[in-house]
């Protein structure tokens, strides 16, 4: 019998791992960044989300001999110059290990600096870069994205990060108020791994 593929997800977040996993649904063993405790941090100062993810995968990739698989993603927003972009996580300050606190601060953030900002000039999108590297190189990369609006208050409880204050006038409304099927059927990272999917199948054969 054949072994399994073994993919590591490059991420200590279980909510980002229990996605992809789920959406890619493919016959690997999957693993995480808490599998493997003694490991470097890979810093992601990339000026893109793709430079990012490639980073990340290659970086994990060369300290655990595992195929990583790595993705940046965040919110960029036209009337803030792109911004939070590639700082998406630490907009506000240094990551907390308190997750709903960066959010909370991240999110109140955006809104002081969008209050005066009209409607017509609050267009915004995530977007997710993925990237699956062995340990030398760069097996595949896709980029996914998710058009929106800044809301003027955050809405609904569901997902993470801007979630609630990403209004979606094609569902009418925030990405926190989605269902997890739902937000996958038409999120960034959704958008990301429906590409990959199709590449990862290809490549196990």
């Amino acid at each position: 019998m054949k072994n399994k593929q073994k993919i590591l997800i490059a991420t200590t977040n279980p909510g980002k791992q229990a996605e992809l996993s789920a959406m890619l649904d493919a016959d690997i063993q999957w693993l995480s960044l808490a599998d493997f405790p003694n490991l470097k941090e890979v810093i992601e100062d990339g000026e893109t989300f793709a430079e990012n993810a490639r980073k990340k995968a290659l970086g994990y990739a060369k300290q655990t001999g595992v195929w990583t698989l790595a993705d940046d993603s965040g919110l960029v927003i036209d009337a803030l110059g792109g911004q939070p972009g590639v700082k998406s996580a630490r907009f506000s300050g240094a990551k907390d290990k308190e997750r709903t606190l960066i959010d909370h601060k991240n999110i109140a953030k955006v809104l002081e600096l969008m209050k005066d900002v009209p409607s017509e000039r609050r267009a915004a999108r995530f977007i997710c870069s993925i990237c699956l590297a062995s340990v030398d190189n760069i097996l595949i990369e896709t980029q996914g994205k998710l058009e929106g609006f800044i809301a003027r208050n955050k809405t609904g409880t569901g997902g993470f990060g801007y979630d609630p204050i990403m209004f979606v006038p094609q569902v009418n409304k925030t990405v926190a108020q989605m269902l997890p099927d739902e937000k996958n059927a038409i999120s960034h990272r959704g958008n990301a791994i429906r590409k990959l999917k199709p590449l990862l199948e290809k490549l196990l054969k």
